[in-house]
């Protein structure tokens, strides 16, 4: 007996749709990159505009172009304050590339097992691959210069968002069906208030870490220590290994001068991420997404091997607005109502 089976075309067709989609999607990552970027950027542009509203008479184009303004005065300012210091710092750090492996090499040769380890250090192979590290950072400088096009596109989009984040968000609405569209609209104000609420508590976090830490180096005479603070502010963004990672320049450098200076900075530095892991960050993320740090972290391994550097810078909003999404619509419309 032959069994017959009925071909349900609508669903070839969605599955030959959402298969050429993700192809086309795939194939057009840069510019959905560049726009998420956008969307990210004017979400951070959105919280003092909204804050400077809430506060004073002032329209929405208004206050947009105080906060640009703003921001661009606080990068002149911070430029001309420390950019000169870094790059001298930077060089500084070239130079003291040799004797810095000399004095880890000696203190890894006390230990048993690592004499190898030490030799390796102590022979000229890891300094040349390490020499030209200053060059290597302006090289990145100039690689990022390369893509100023992008940039300057994706602050462009931003700012076109920022100005009119209402007509925008009304045209993903239009896009859904017609008794989605509520739910769609509450799903976009949550996932901007998730968003918003992350960039504004990572980025008062990563600031905090910086001064903190430059500060406390400066005060134990580290080498360095505007360099070292800068690294430990900026891997703050990068959960659980960015701390830690953070910490292994300025003990270096502290080890430079002595192993108690170091053992210094470890302790400060544990102080340090211990305050910001367990005190600043949740004060400050306590009404927003609750980020795991082992998704967070294979968010940031997974979009880097995609997208590269790009894609590792954006990976943390991309998955506080994925956790939302995820939490609307898969676990409450989909596995919640499932019943057997």
């Amino acid at each position: 007996m032959r069994s017959s089976s009925v071909i349900s075309w609508p669903a070839v067709l969605g599955s030959i749709a959402l298969v050429l989609l993700g192809v086309l999607a795939w194939e057009l990552r840069w510019v959905l990159l560049v726009l998420f970027g956008a969307v990210v950027l004017a979400v951070a542009l959105d919280v003092p505009v909204q804050l400077l509203q809430r506060r004073s008479p002032l329209q929405r184009p208004q206050a947009l172009m105080l906060v640009v303004l703003a921001l661009v005065l606080l990068a002149w300012v911070m430029g001309t304050l420390l950019l000169p210091e870094l790059v001298q710092q930077i060089q500084t750090l070239n130079a003291l590339l040799p004797q810095l492996l000399q004095r880890i090499a000696a203190v890894l040769g006390e230990v048993r097992g690592l004499e190898q380890l030490a030799q390796g250090l102590g022979s000229g192979s890891v300094l040349s691959a390490l020499k030209p590290v200053s060059g290597q950072l302006l090289g990145l400088a100039g690689g990022a210069a390369n893509s100023s096009i992008q940039v300057l596109l994706m602050a462009l989009l931003a700012l076109l968002l920022c100005l009119d984040p209402t007509s925008h968000a009304n045209l993903l609405i239009a896009a859904t069906p017609n008794f989605y569209r509520q739910h769609s609209r509450r799903l976009i104000a949550e996932c901007r208030e998730a968003l918003g609420g992350w960039l504004a508590g990572m980025t008062i976090s990563a600031v905090s870490v910086f001064l903190l830490t430059w500060a406390g180096l400066a005060w134990l005479q580290v080498p360095l220590a505007l360099l070292s603070g800068l690294v430990c502010g900026l891997l703050t963004f990068v959960p659980t290994i960015g701390p830690t990672v953070a910490t292994l320049l300025p003990t270096a450098l502290a080890l430079v001068v002595s192993p108690l200076l170091a053992l210094k900075v470890v302790i400060l530095r544990l102080v340090l991420q211990n305050l910001e892991a367990f005190v600043l960050t949740p004060l400050l993320l306590a009404r927003t997404v609750n980020l795991l740090p082992t998704v967070a972290l294979m968010a940031q391994l997974s979009l880097g091997a995609l997208l590269g550097l790009p894609g590792v810078l954006l990976a943390l909003p991309f998955v506080v607005v994925l956790q939302v999404l995820l939490q609307e619509v898969f676990v409450r419309e989909i596995m919640d109502r499932w019943t057997l």
